[in-house]
Formats: structure tokens, C-alpha cells, sequence
């Protein structure tokens, strides 16, 4: 009998098609923004875009391994993971499924991966790698005590324990950057580098570097980042609710200077335009964007760190 079968008729779990988020431990939340779990069972084989976000990317499969088909660095070669840590980037990745998937995703934030990861973002920026390759032994270990866990309620509570025993504070972040970073996420994006350079006293050039070393990408490409990422998931919201929302309402909101340019940063960030986007992840009979990087349905900031 396979593992998931074994694990469903021992533990009353079907193959239901399941979708949600959790906010973690309050201890964790300036580290972790949420977890996202998924199981979708008996659906056609699908290719997913993987898209640029304010937040990097765990996931850890609780059946097949995730296939990524191609990586936001191109020189990465597709692959299949049980674990996955992923850094920030400004490409997609394409995820593929056979029709089965199932997991759970952390949005880890980019002040928090010394802390949990034991590096800065900037270390990870644009890559995939294995769990293994970060974490080392316990990326197995907690995918074994998440395999074991007899429900979703049991896995987030080993999420929370798991990632407070792991924690440790850090004073290697200087304290400007993470000022810096904050400021891009609550304004939206909206933000120059010259005038967040002028709030923490420090040179434009000194503040790309130190930037880029902690959190992966330079503050213009975060800001630009945070800018889209809100865009796109007030899209998401309004063809989940049924909402209607144009691409120039969508770019007046999130300080896009017009349609064309949100357009262009979603030809930049998705590799697609914004029709053939929401066309390709709303899929059939009003099963929305339900896939692994669903996360928060508002398009506000969902953790200050």
C-alpha cells in the first residue's frame, strides 16, 4: 500500500481537494508570514507560474516530490524535491503536476532567514535549492514528523514547534535595512530608493549594497516586487469573488502610472500578460487560483518583517 494511501485509510484522511492558510505561533510572525496548505487530488496536469513575491518560499510535499519545470535562474536545471527553499527573484518559476500534489508552503520573510535559516536572503536570492542543501538532516526530519502528524491542525502545530526550536535571534542585520525593507512593504512599494536612503542616513549607494546583501534583490527591484505582488493579488481577489476589477483600476490602486504599466511588469514578473495569467491559473468550473502560492487574497502586507 502506497504511503498516502496507508496514511488515509489509518487516519480517516481523503483525498479532498484542500486549499487554506494559517497564520503561525504569534512568536513566529515576524518571521514566518503564514502557511499555506494544499492537497488537490484528480485534476488535469497543470503547469503553475511561480511568481515573484516579497517573501521567500519553503515547501515541504507530503506525497509526490514538486516538479519544477524551470527556475526563476535559468541556469538551474528542472528538478523534483521533497523539500524546497527558494529566495527572493524578479522571474517565475513553472511548477508542474500530473494531476496529484499536496504540502504545505511557508512565506518566510526576508528579515527572518537569519534567523530560521541560519544565512541572509541575500544568499538565496534567485535560487531553488533542496532543503537539504539549507536546513541540512532536520529539512527530512520535518517532513518525516509532518508525514506522521495524523491531520492539518497536527502539522501546523509541528510547523510552530519545530520553527520556535530553530529560531535564533540575530544582531547581524543592520538595523537601517530592516527600517529600509518595512518601510517598502507597508507603503506598497511606493517608495524612491533616494528618499528611503535620506530616511536611514545612509548614502543610495551604500544602501543598494547592504540591501541586496540582506534581502536579495536591490531596494528599486523590492520596491518594484512589492508594487506587482500587491497587484496581482488584488486580481487574484476580485476573479475569486467575483469582483469586477480592471487593469487600470488595478494599477491606480497599487501606484502603477497607468495600465500599460502594469502590463509591462507583468510581462517582467510572469513572463505573461495579466489576462493570459489570470486565464491560465483560474482554470475550470470557478476552481480559482487554487494552487500552492495562493497566499493572502487582499493584496495587503502580511507581516512588518
Amino acid at each position: 500500500m502506497a504511503a498516502r494511501d496507508r496514511r488515509a485509510a489509518e487516519t480517516g484522511e481523503h483525498e479532498e481537494n484542500t486549499f487554506f492558510h494559517r497564520r503561525p505561533a504569534p512568536a513566529l510572525r515576524q518571521l514566518v508570514a503564514w502557511y499555506s496548505a494544499y492537497r488537490e487530488a484528480g485534476v488535469p496536469p497543470a503547469t503553475h507560474r511561480g511568481l515573484p513575491s516579497p517573501y521567500l518560499t519553503m515547501i515541504v510535499t507530503l506525497d509526490d516530490p514538486l516538479v519544477v519545470a524551470a527556475h526563476p535562474d535559468p541556469r538551474t536545471p528542472p528538478g523534483s524535491y521533497d523539500t524546497l527553499v527558494g529566495g527572493l527573484h524578479t522571474t517565475p518559476a513553472l511548477i508542474t503536476h500530473d494531476g496529484r500534489q499536496s504540502g504545505v508552503q511557508l512565506a518566510l520573510t526576508p528579515l527572518g532567514a537569519r534567523a530560521l535559516l541560519g544565512l541572509p536572503a541575500g544568499e538565496l536570492s534567485g535560487l531553488d535549492l533542496d532543503g537539504a542543501e539549507v536546513l541540512g538532516r532536520p529539512a527530512a526530519e520535518l517532513r518525516e514528523r509532518l508525514l506522521e502528524a495524523p491531520g492539518w491542525d497536527e502539522r501546523f502545530a509541528v510547523l510552530d514547534a519545530v520553527l520556535s526550536r530553530r529560531a535564533r535571534p540575530t544582531r547581524a542585520q543592520p538595523a537601517e535595512v530592516a527600517r529600509a525593507w518595512r518601510r517598502t512593504l507597508t507603503a506598497g512599494g511606493r517608495v524612491s530608493v533616494s528618499g528611503l536612503a535620506r530616511e536611514v542616513g545612509w548614502s543610495t549607494r551604500h544602501l543598494n549594497g547592504r540591501f541586496r546583501e540582506e534581502i536579495g534583490l536591490s531596494p528599486k527591484e523590492a520596491a518594484r516586487v512589492v508594487r506587482f505582488d500587491r497587484a496581482r493579488r488584488l486580481l487574484q481577489h476580485a476573479a475569486v469573488s467575483g469582483r469586477r476589477l480592471t487593469l487600470a483600476a488595478a494599477a491606480a490602486e497599487c501606484g502603477f502610472y497607468d495600465q500599460a504599466h502594469l502590463a509591462r511588469e507583468f510581462g517582467a514578473f510572469a513572463g505573461c500578460p495579466p489576462s493570459q495569467w489570470l486565464a491560465e491559473e483560474g482554470g475550470h468550473g470557478g476552481e480559482l487560483f487554487r494552487n500552492v502560492q495562493a497566499g493572502a487574497e487582499d493584496g495587503s502586507p502580511d507581516s512588518m518583517a
